[in-house]
């Protein structure tokens, strides 16, 4: 899309086309191969424990001789896509046996704020 050779600046051709300078020179830096492996490691981990999150991975990488930082197994972690598995808070149902009080505005047209009791 940019064509440095073009008499238009890098500047002016990424304003017409609508994106950002800094964008045009950014290049892509391929993954370490330290963090291949360890990427490679989470997947085989993941399979046997689905329900491990980054906290857990780092202390089972720590019992096999790898050194790695939460932080770090979190953000490989969110690349891949894998996180883990449990049980979620289920705050959608109501409780049983709970009343639902009607939305009593339901059919009132609000038009503003009310001044000494009465709508404007």
């Amino acid at each position: 899309m940019i064509d440095r050779a073009h008499k238009l600046s890098v500047v002016r051709q990424a304003k017409l086309l609508g994106f950002s300078r800094g964008s045009v020179y950014y290049s892509p830096r391929p993954v370490s191969g330290g963090d291949l492996a360890l990427m490679r490691r989470f997947d085989e981990l993941h399979l046997e424990y689905p329900f491990a999150g980054s906290r857990m991975l780092q202390g089972l990488l720590r019992g096999e001789g790898l050194e790695a930082g939460r932080l770090h197994i979190a953000t490989l972690m969110k690349k891949m896509g894998i996180e883990a598995i449990y049980r979620r808070p289920n705050t959608s149902k109501p409780a049983p046996g709970h009343k639902i009080y009607p939305y009593l505005l339901r059919k009132l047209a609000v038009i503003g704020p009310t001044r000494y009791g009465q709508w404007t």
